[in-house]
């Protein structure tokens, strides 16, 4: 009985560890666009194909590292990025998978620019131009040192 406790709670302990897959911008990167119109803006967007991987990982919990950007703390609007603000998609230098947008269960008071490891459930957005391509929802977020 006893080692049926132990068996138990290193099953437990190691679905804790391996709870969460770790992804990188290589990953992200790998999306094709296509335009397409919305007529609610009469203008044309780059539409996503996700790849057969990132499908996979949709609704699942993910981390990766990047560059906390604070865009809108008023509004709740926080960034991953690939590269420091200086070098952000905003700036011309990436593309929209170079971003993720940030929903925390918790603000926090993280500098632009510092180097986080977040923590979310992935969402992958191709409709909603009010919002990024990829979304980390229920995230939480931690200074790497």
């Amino acid at each position: 009985m006893r080692s049926n406790y132990i068996i138990l709670l290193a099953f437990c302990i190691s679905t804790y560890c391996w709870g969460q897959q770790k992804i990188n911008w290589k990953q992200l990167a790998n999306i094709t666009f296509t335009e397409k119109y919305f007529a609610a803006y009469d203008a044309p967007f780059l539409y996503p194909a996700f790849s057969k991987e990132m499908k996979a990982l949709e609704g699942k919990k993910v981390t990766m590292i990047g560059y906390f950007l604070n865009i809108d703390p008023k509004n709740k609007l926080y960034i991953l990025s690939k590269g420091p603000m200086s070098s952000c998609f905003f700036c011309g230098v990436g593309g929209p998978e170079t971003v993720v947008e940030l929903q925390l269960v918790k603000n926090r008071n993280i500098k632009t620019d510092a180097v986080v490891r977040v923590t979310g459930i992935l969402q992958l957005n191709a409709d909603e131009v009010e919002h990024f391509n990829y979304i980390l929802t229920k995230c939480s977020v931690a200074l790497v040192k």
